[in-house]
């Protein structure tokens, strides 16, 4: 008798274990949603400078001076200095799968900058970790998954 009571306490338990699970998973999805937007919201409101870029341990942040960077709501990117525009896109997304995840980054989501010229603008297109944001500043990075260097990129508002 004592065995069974105890067989179904432990089934118990893991069908309770089992539920709340797929609670934090909803809420996970919920977050991740509202971060994507968050993101989404704040980007497009302004214009942004470059005030950091390290590829694998080069600093190389000159290559964007007097760059102002517009993210706009249809997902298109335009980099302007002076009479010079630079045609990329962009998005947010929610990176619930880690295959490409080497950094804890904040909310598990995506800051997807893409860009087919010229090269050292080719150089930011990639799927960024958020590492954090503020209204005025959006700090990102990426961990290569070829030789493991380590690239960040920090945007702040004009």
């Amino acid at each position: 008798m004592k065995k069974s009571i105890y067989y179904f306490t432990l089934i118990g338990f893991a069908i309770v274990l089992s539920s709340c699970s797929s609670d934090n998973n909803d809420e996970e999805m919920q977050t991740n949603s509202q971060s994507v937007e968050a993101v989404s919201n704040l980007v497009v409101s302004g214009s942004w400078t470059i005030t950091n870029y390290v590829d694998s341990g080069t600093d190389e942040t000159s290559d964007y001076s007097g760059y102002s960077f517009t993210f706009n709501a249809d997902g298109s990117l335009e980099a302007v200095n002076g009479t010079t525009v630079i045609i990329g896109s962009w998005s947010v997304t929610s990176d619930d799968s880690s295959d490409d995840d080497d950094y804890d980054s904040m909310d598990d989501i995506d800051f997807n900058i893409f860009f087919s010229a010229p090269p050292n603008f080719e150089e930011l297109t990639d799927d960024w970790d958020i590492v954090s944001r503020s209204s005025t500043r959006i700090e990102l990075i990426d961990i290569s998954g070829g030789n493991g260097g380590t690239d960040t990129l920090t945007f702040e508002r004009n």
